[in-house]
């Protein structure tokens, strides 16, 4: 078994001149390290598991398969998912050039093995073999006053993006109004519908309100969050509590064998809607959640 504090120490030094190298192996860490957080919670919830029990034995083979990725340097699971870039650039950066250099991060990174291809053309069906086309990878960039250029990504799952899902309130098939009490139903709603097809346990991105696009994007976004934050808002955080501690009550388990361990957590965000729509957008992250951040301010980077 490795040990956390010499598997998740923070990846430091001078960005190399050619940065490509760099971002191929932000996406290696991606997918062959399971953020600390992540692991930590697995770990405890496996302590919580029936001795015996499929519950347990599920987490323990979970356990087992990101520590051999970690060990081997390979993906963490077969899928390696859409590749999803959040950018944050310094007042005056230009980011098409760091687009680019990221695309051909992303081919190389395939080339190695790091990424299985997985970018399929949807009119010809015919796959690019290189993780890029139309869409593919996924960028989304904003500007910020910090002096620090960071770079997120995530590797979403085929699966566990399947069982994502967006409410419309109300909803009467399961008499969930337009209200607080109505959130909480559509969103224990995913969780249950979802049950082991998402790769349970899974952490459950929540956007409340917004459009259908960018309820969804916000909901992607809370993956994001480390699973011990709190959210500042005391509303939202209680929210948060209250459907992590439900939805663990479920019974569906790890890989929908069972047990206590449905999700590792719950994350919201809310955002202001037009009076005609109130949309809930639910984006399931399975186990394998994969996410990076790298960091780079003069000429020093950081991946955690």
């Amino acid at each position: 078994m490795l040990e956390n504090e010499k598997r998740f120490n923070k990846i430091e030094g001078e960005v190399p001149e050619n940065r490509i190298n760099l971002f191929v192996n932000l996406i290696k860490e991606a997918s062959s390290n399971l953020p600390g957080d992540v692991v930590k919670a697995i770990k405890a919830q496996k302590e919580k598991e029936e001795e015996g029990s499929q519950a347990k034995r599920a987490l323990g083979i979970i356990i087992e398969n990101f520590n051999l990725a970690y060990e081997k340097k390979t993906p963490i699971c077969q899928d390696t998912g859409t590749v999803i870039f959040h950018i944050h650039y310094p007042i005056g950066m230009s980011v098409l050039k760091l687009k680019e250099e990221l695309t051909l991060a992303v081919q190389e990174a395939t080339k190695k093995g790091y990424l299985r291809p997985n970018a399929v053309d949807s009119i010809s069906g015919k796959n690019s073999g290189d993780n890029c086309g139309f869409g593919s990878p996924s960028f989304y960039a904003d500007e910020w006053e910090k002096d620090i250029l960071e770079i997120k990504i995530m590797l979403k799952g085929g699966g566990c993006e399947n069982v994502g899902a967006q409410y419309t309130l109300p909803d009467t098939k399961l008499e969930a109004g337009r209200d607080i009490k109505g959130v909480k139903k559509v969103i224990l709603d995913a969780v249950v519908k979802a049950q082991g097809k998402g790769c349970a346990p899974g952490i459950i991105g929540v956007g409340i309100g917004g459009d259908r696009v960018s309820g969804a994007l916000a909901a992607k976004n809370q993956i994001f969050r480390y699973l011990e934050d709190e959210n500042l808002d005391n509303e939202l955080a209680q929210i948060e509590k209250e459907l992590y501690e439900k939805s663990n009550q479920l019974g569906i388990g790890p890989m929908g064998f069972g047990g206590k361990t449905t999700v590792l957590g719950v994350k919201c965000a809310k955002l202001h809607r037009v009076p005609a729509s109130f949309f809930v957008s639910i984006s399931y992250m399975c186990w394998a959640a994969r996410r990076k951040t790298l960091e780079i301010k003069n000429n020093q980077f950081t991946i955690k």
